[in-house]
């Protein structure tokens, strides 16, 4: 799923009333879009693995980015049966591999 996707599908939330659209998710929403429970989402907050923002209620909002990692995480924790801590180390490595893949590309259209 692609973070587009993804902003299109919170878009459809039923019960979502959003006056615009926004490049920020609720923590209720990210919870329902990633199956992660409240706890795990806690603990890589405190890792700071994601950076929400903070409202002025001092509620968290996630950017879209930090949703796609989350889904990408919670995919490799239900499918691979890997820790979160784990999954979250594979996700970080992926897009460094992800970067770097752009990096060569960019490098050989230089050449």
């Amino acid at each position: 799923m692609t973070t587009k996707k993804l902003q299109e599908m919170i878009m459809q939330m039923p019960g979502l009333n959003l006056p615009e659209r926004s490049e920020y998710v609720a923590w209720a929403q990210v919870v329902q879009l990633t199956s992660i429970e409240p706890a795990e989402m806690s603990e890589l907050v405190d890792l700071g693995w994601i950076s929400p923002k903070r409202t002025g209620a001092a509620e968290y909002l996630f950017r879209f980015k930090d949703v796609y990692r989350i889904h990408k995480l919670m995919r490799l924790v239900h499918d691979l049966e890997v820790s979160v801590y784990g999954g979250s180390i594979i996700v970080d490595l992926l897009e460094r591999v992800e970067e770097l893949e752009t990096e060569v590309e960019e490098l050989r259209r230089l050449v």
